[in-house]
């Protein structure tokens, strides 16, 4: 009993707590014990305690293995802070100079260090390993290990080496610690550090104050995140972006419309980096938009909302970081945009890897796409990937339980799946068995001889789209399970088998449909309501302006600027040029008297414009299209612009109509009559001059087949930047 009391006032003593968290104390007496441990626990549990107080307890010091060297000064800071004697805590990394480095060996020398961070590059060094050799060390914790796993959303090569160096320096217990695993992660970690019997502590990762809500990526995404920070005014956020370019420009806007917020990624100096991070801590800023490099250790309670601009690469990935919301157990709300074009991308970024390394990334993709896709409770699906089960069937605070969709009966299709998953020797993954039910005979069905089989094809009159649910749910309601070791194999489990010999009534709920953002209608998303009175007098307007111009409506304003119009009321020149589709060229030449309409009506209709829906832009940094303005007023061909710029053909059209469609006048006629015929030319233009619509789909099914696409779209931009600029 004694022993247990002295641990509560150690823990009084060193950190100032009362009692311990979940399974702290347990986790504590087992490193003191002298054995392997491993631990997993969500971000927010207390898991640098765990290897802090048993090193401040015994003697020698800690070896403490982390990825972050702002982590690791974090760290140090708070522990030598907690201390009456300096140098309690010390980090070995790159960032010293020999001077800091010979001060610490002095410390640890004199038994005043009780923990040592290393980074595992540092330690892997051979004159640090020649120190270490020389001292006491009491255990060696390995913090962030999922980094060990080639499973991990995190993946350091040099986290492998950990386990021989730990054999050259000198055998001492091993605790690993880690906020997000999986099974097979979990297994990878222990193999690879050689302490498969060590003493396994798996903290909950149910965060029941934690709202999960997955929407669709529309083109007004930016509107969309300005609208919630407005409505959460004061809360501290943070947004990742996949790409350094989309946080440096996502960032910018927020600024220009007023929201305390600062850029962070690695390609930043580490002054700034550190400086922002401090801003964050002491509330000088509200938001961080961020790459994953943002976040590993931050320990700031009341981030109330984590936002992902862009799908994460891997459910673990997603996991942590929506775990920085609401770790003191407030409000923290989880929003995720996603479409299915930006896994396509992350695909692409694979490419030129090893193909182990393709695989495994894809895979894990696949089960981002689940999760994303999914119609059941996100709490659910998140607890059943780390093989947590969930019992609840609605957690009342996710997107999906909120919002129930109708079940459908699907009792029939899961007994084609496990029939299908014993016929082909419980050998292959999802895809393969959707592809084996659905009678779709691929190249690897065709080499295994699957075709031959009687099951093959036994699904062929469901709705192929029932098929990734089906299994989806079947893995959560325990039918079916994926073997650990073979990453993504479906195998039936025993209430599989007793299912199939008596089955039962099986009600799912379907995949929501995503709509990529670049297939969207104008307007679409736009999560305001279009002014239909307005948006018919702007019509007559346009129409008026026209007839006066002598030339088509669409060429004065696109459709999707009106509906625009009628959705945000702008009253002036430069609320003008924020609608999509005009630019200052086109804003000066028509604006003035759709402003005056639209701020006529407003008053005449005692209407309150929506303030913050005037979404302040920033001119995009990249400069793209003036080097292309730039590029067609030398004469360049355009096939040789999109290669000076590294964007295919199709992305060079997009951004030359976006061009004019804006107001400015550009002269392609050069590449015109390089590449096309003249009568082509001009019975494409005489089509435009004369059609109410400047709709591509329109123009191609009245033209016929003898234009192409392309030319059809160069042609159109002749004729906007003539008559429209």
């Amino acid at each position: 009993m004694t022993k247990e009391v002295n641990l509560t006032l150690k823990l009084k003593q060193y950190f100032g707590f009362d009692k311990f968290k979940g399974d702290q104390e347990a986790i504590i007496r087992n490193v003191l014990a002298g054995k392997d441990t491993f631990v997993l626990m969500p971000t927010g549990g207390g898991k640098s305690l765990c290897y802090q107080m048993p090193s401040l307890l015994m003697e020698g010091t800690a070896i403490v293995i982390s990825p972050l060297i702002a982590l690791m000064k974090n760290q140090v800071d708070v522990i030598n802070g907690m201390s009456e004697v300096n140098g309690v805590a010390h980090y070995l990394n790159s960032s010293l100079n020999k001077a800091a480095i010979d001060q610490v060996k002095a410390d640890i020398l004199k038994g005043v260090t009780k923990l040592l961070y290393v980074a595992p590059e540092s330690l892997t060094k051979e004159e640090n390993v020649d120190f270490l050799k020389t001292i006491k060390i009491s255990f060696y914790a390995i913090d962030e290990a999922h980094c060990i796993s080639e499973w991990g959303h995190d993946f350091r090569p040099e986290y492998r080496r950990i386990r021989p160096i730990i054999n050259e320096i000198g055998k001492a217990p091993v605790i690993a610690l880690t906020a997000t695993a999986t099974d097979k992660v979990r297994t990878d970690i222990k193999k690879n550090l050689g302490i498969l019997d060590a003493t396994e502590y798996k903290s909950s990762f149910n965060r029941p104050n934690l709202y999960y809500e997955v929407r669709p990526k529309s083109k007004d995404i930016d509107r969309q995140i300005i609208m919630f920070i407005k409505q959460n005014p004061g809360k501290s956020g943070i947004i990742y972006c996949l790409s350094r370019k989309k946080v440096e420009e996502l960032a910018a806007i927020l600024q220009a419309n007023d929201i305390k917020a600062a850029p962070y990624h690695a390609g930043l100096d580490s002054v700034t980096r550190s400086q922002t991070q401090d801003d964050f801590l002491m509330e000088e800023i509200d938001i961080i938009v961020a790459t994953i490099a943002f976040g590993m250790g931050i320990d700031k309670p009341d981030v109330r909302f984590v936002i992902h601009y862009d799908i994460p690469k891997s459910l673990e990935g997603y996991y942590q970081e929506t775990g920085r919301a609401g770790r003191d157990g407030g409000e923290g709300k989880c929003i995720t945009f996603y479409a299915y074009k930006d896994l396509q991308k992350l695909e692409k970024f694979m490419e030129g890897k090893p193909v182990a390394e393709q695989d495994i990334g894809r895979q894990l993709l696949q089960e981002t796409a689940a999760y994303a896709e999914s119609s059941v409770c996100r709490r659910k699906m998140l607890l059943h990937y780390f093989g947590e089960e969930y019992h609840r069937d609605n957690c009342g605070n996710c997107d999906n339980c909120l919002h129930p969709k109708n079940k459908i009966e699907a009792q029939n299709a899961l007994e084609i799946v496990l029939r299908a998953i014993i016929a082909i020797k419980e050998n292959f993954r999802t895809d393969y068995v959707i592809d084996f039910v659905t009678g779709k005979e691929s190249n690897e069905i065709l080499a295994h001889k699957h075709q031959e089989l009687d099951e093959f094809g036994s699904g062929e009159d469901e709705n192929p789209k029932l098929w990734n649910p089906v299994i989806r749910q079947a893995l959560i309601a325990g039918y079916l399970k994926k073997d650990v070791e073979n990453y993504g194999l479906l195998k039936v489990t025993a209430a599989g088998k007793k299912f199939l010999k008596k089955p039962t009534s099986f009600m799912i709920v379907e995949d929501t449909e995503f709509k990529d953002y670049e297939e969207e209608g104008p307007g679409e998303g736009s999560g305001t309501a279009l002014d239909p009175t307005l948006h018919s007098i702007l019509k007559d307007l346009r129409k008026k302006v026209a007839q006066k111009q002598k030339v088509p409506p669409y060429v004065v304003f696109q459709d999707v600027s009106l509906e625009q119009m009628a959705t945000v009321y702008p009253v002036t020149i430069e609320e003008l040029q924020n609608i999509q589709g005009v630019g200052a060229g086109k804003a000066k030449r028509y604006g003035k008297e759709f402003i005056d309409l639209i701020s006529k009506y407003c008053k005449e209709n005692e209407i309150e414009r929506p303030e913050e829906l005037r979404v302040r832009t920033v001119a995009k940094k990249s400069m793209l299209k003036v080097k292309i303005i730039q590029s067609i007023d030398r004469q360049v061909a355009l096939d040789d612009i999109a290669n000076a710029q590294g964007i295919d053909f199709d992305e060079l059209l997009d951004e030359v109509e976006a061009i004019v469609y804006s107001g400015t006048k550009l002269n392609i006629d050069y590449f015109l009559e390089e590449v096309m015929d003249e009568d082509h030319i001009d019975d494409i233009y005489d089509y435009f001059l004369e059609s109410d619509t400047d709709n591509l789909d329109d123009a191609m099914d009245e033209l016929g087949d003898d234009y192409s696409e392309d030319e059809v779209r160069l042609v159109r931009i002749k004729f906007l930047s003539e008559m429209a600029n």
